[in-house]
């Protein structure tokens, strides 16, 4: 017994462990056959439904990447479209498996909402969108402005913050619809739009009556990171997430594709590779799931630079290069966990 005890503690020490017991979430959606994912009702390049119903988006697929390795298949997903307001609440409630739309991580989320980050999917800034006739090329020059900006977002506080600290005065405009809010600044209810720079870039591309007519000014006045969150009380579903967006961005590091994952899986040997894959060690195992689950992922759906390139990329009508977002490798801060 005294062996058997020893053996525990120095298993222990050297991070040994056995399969995952599957938490309640994952056997959830085993039984349903099908991922609830709450998204953004519409922002191009991140969650937008075409005139077919077909979602796409950045935050689109990582649910899509969610269901690969749990459920087998990318498509079976239940899309849940949610307000501002409506996210947390959704998720709180077991309405939604995973939120997984443009949701920024902050201190008083991760600590008092029941719910926890995964992993940040998008680093971004806030940012300003003026037409291009208003003559202004700084944010600082925004002063007395009219700003159009939705209600219970971090969006509103920083808008607030961002003027104080610079001792201008603002008027703003708020709606509680995003909808609501674009309509209004396009239709000339205010000088100016405020968002996540990567929204207002989407903004620009698909709700402009004519892009060029629209500057996004050069300031980022926060940090917004983005990424999915998951309820708190299942350690299990929490990890599956996590692990499951940290394998895009270790398949784009090791320089595994959609096109090239086959023949990776029969013939690499780079031990990284064999385990993402599952040609080698138990992975899946320890998530609860099976060691394929990686694979499934990256064959359905992709790579993390896939995955943006194809949503919002330099090729897209969204146009946004990978600056932050590309691998840390390449100066950016996209820098997965090692699976091993």
């Amino acid at each position: 017994m005294r062996l058997t005890g020893l053996a525990v503690a120095a298993a222990a020490l050297l991070g040994v462990s056995g399969p995952a017991m599957a938490g309640a979430t994952l056997d959830a959606v085993k039984e349903r056959g099908a991922v609830r994912c709450g998204v953004n009702s519409g922002l191009a390049g991140f969650s937008i439904a075409d005139s077919q119903g077909r979602w796409t988006g950045l935050d689109v697929d990582v649910c899509r990447a969610i269901a690969a390795a749990v459920v087998e298949d990318a498509e079976k997903v239940e899309w849940v479209p949610l307000s501002a307001q409506q996210r947390f609440t959704a998720l709180q409630s077991g309405e939604v498996d995973v939120l997984s739309r443009n949701t920024t991580w902050t201190l008083t989320r991760d600590a008092s909402l029941g719910l926890h980050f995964t992993v940040i999917t998008f680093y971004d800034g806030q940012g300003f969108m003026v037409p291009a006739n208003l003559g202004v090329d700084s944010a600082k020059d925004l002063s007395g402005a009219e700003v159009c900006v939705q209600s219970g977002t971090t969006t509103e506080l920083n808008l607030a913050d961002y003027f104080r600290a610079n001792g201008m005065e603002f008027k703003p405009v708020v709606f509680e619809s995003f909808e609501e809010s674009k309509t209004a600044f396009f239709n000339g209810r205010c000088q100016v739009y405020t968002t996540d720079r990567s929204g207002l870039a989407s903004l620009r591309a698909s709700d402009a009556p004519n892009p060029k007519d629209y500057v996004i000014l050069p300031e980022a006045i926060s940090k917004e990171p983005l990424g999915p969150a998951v309820r708190r009380g299942d350690d299990e579903w929490f990890s599956i997430v996590k692990w499951v967006i940290y394998a895009t961005i270790e398949a784009e590091e090791y320089g595994v594709t959609q096109a090239n994952v086959d023949e990776l899986k029969a013939n690499s040997e780079n031990p990284v590779v064999q385990r993402l894959l599952g040609v080698s060690g138990e992975m899946g195992k320890l998530l609860g799931l099976d060691n394929e689950w990686a694979y499934r992922v990256i064959k359905q759906v992709g790579n993390y630079g896939e995955i943006y390139d194809r949503n919002v990329g330099p090729d897209t009508p969204i146009g946004l290069d990978r600056g932050m977002n590309d691998l840390w490798t390449r100066g950016g801060l996209m820098y997965a966990m090692p699976i091993r």
